[in-house]
């Protein structure tokens, strides 16, 4: 089951915003060439005393990121393929201009040579995994990223990161307008307090894509046929 009404979203808003009685409780469901799509997990939020610092143990980044690395593992496992996002300026200055640079002036300082840029440990890329870098909260917008999956054909994404209001809701909008399938294992997103990261929840589940429990995402991939099959499916 897919998240209906979290409750620091409050129950009698969540009730009329999503969920049964309403247009809003359909879920997309898993297609069969899954890839995992992990944004932005780097350690500007993991890192005590970083103005990103994100460590509500409940909705931040720190404990998703712990969460995600049984995910992790059973992808591998299962070959499923596994993408990630950094967010990297120009140090020259020539990203200036940039209208998110604007909105959130401190990004700037997210350069190649910053140590905070760097994918957190726990989740790092092994060799072979693609990292794509990217300037916008989107990880479609102005990438490489559709070209990946559909020559790969894949057909779900299963969505991991931060934040949850930001880069994983543009990221997952994006998913959507593009038909793939998407489901978030809510326990693999992070964000800064429970309102924002629930409410957002609530509302990508109403409207986006699917959120569910991480068992459920880890049921599924257990459940996932060989690669040679997959294959043969396209």
């Amino acid at each position: 089951p897919g998240v209906r009404a979290p409750a620091a979203a409050g129950a009698g808003v969540a009730g009329r915003a999503a969920g049964a009685g309403t247009p809003f409780d359909s879920m997309m469901g898993f297609g069969g060439r899954p890839a995992l799509v992990v944004i932005d997990f780097c350690t500007a939020y993991t890192t005590p005393g970083s103005v990103f610092y994100c460590g509500d143990p409940g909705c931040g980044v720190v404990s998703a990121v712990a969460r995600t690395v049984p995910l992790l593992q059973k992808a591998r496992q299962k070959q499923v393929p596994v993408v990630y996002t950094r967010v990297v300026y120009n140090s020259d200055g020539s990203d200036n201009n940039l209208l998110f640079l604007k909105k959130v002036p401190l990004v700037k300082a997210w350069t190649e040579d910053n140590p905070q840029t760097s994918i957190c440990e726990e989740v790092a890329p092994v060799a072979g995994e693609e990292v794509i870098l990217k300037k916008h909260p989107s990880a479609f917008f102005g990438t490489h990223l559709l070209q990946y999956l559909t020559s790969r054909g894949i057909d779900t994404i299963l969505l991991v990161g931060c934040s949850t209001s930001g880069c994983i809701r543009a990221t997952a909008v994006d998913a959507m307008s593009n038909n793939f399938r998407v489901t978030i294992p809510k326990e693999c997103v992070g964000d800064r307090t429970p309102a924002v990261h629930d409410a957002n929840l609530l509302d990508m589940q109403a409207k986006v894509c699917d959120v569910r429990p991480l068992s459920d995402v880890m049921d599924f991939l257990d459940g996932l046929p060989p690669p040679a099959k997959r294959a043969k499916a396209l």
